[in-house]
């Protein structure tokens, strides 16, 4: 998981928030042991070439789940070899043990390389995101 989390820190040019604090041992153990949050890497020659993370969202209207991809990075030495697509298949398999009806996954204007890949494998939505800091109330 530590390797996940340099390879999310390199690949999306952030280190600062992906190992600058990194949480402890137990609290990592203790959220790879739980059934809402889905870890995947792809390793070559014993190195962390992708990672993706991604959490199971219960659904209310229906006994179903929703997966949400919250990181999916390749390192660069690495990218276009069919990597990011690979875990995205397998994530496949996850969801369809966890009842799930889709997934879904964010991508940033101007990342031209997720969109390529978001769109050869699903059906884009335009919507919008909205982030509401805790802490503040509505005026």
């Amino acid at each position: 998981m530590r390797a996940a989390l340099s390879l999310f820190g390199n690949a999306f040019g952030d280190p600062t928030t992906y190992t600058g604090a990194q949480p402890s041992s137990d609290y990592l153990e203790r959220l790879l042991e739980r059934d809402m949050f889905i870890a995947l890497t792809a390793i070559r020659s014993g190195e962390v070439v992708g990672a993706l993370a991604a959490y199971v969202l219960p659904k209310f209207e229906q006994e179903r789940s929703e997966i949400y991809v919250y990181d999916l990075a390749v390192a660069n030495a690495h990218r276009r070899q069919g990597i990011a697509t690979a875990m995205l298949a397998e994530l496949q398999l996850v969801a369809a043990r966890h009842r799930a009806n889709v997934i879904f996954v964010q991508a940033d204007y101007g990342d031209d390389a997720a969109i390529a890949l978001y769109t050869k494998l699903g059906v884009r939505e335009d919507v919008m995101h909205f982030d509401i800091t805790v802490g503040s109330r509505p005026q």
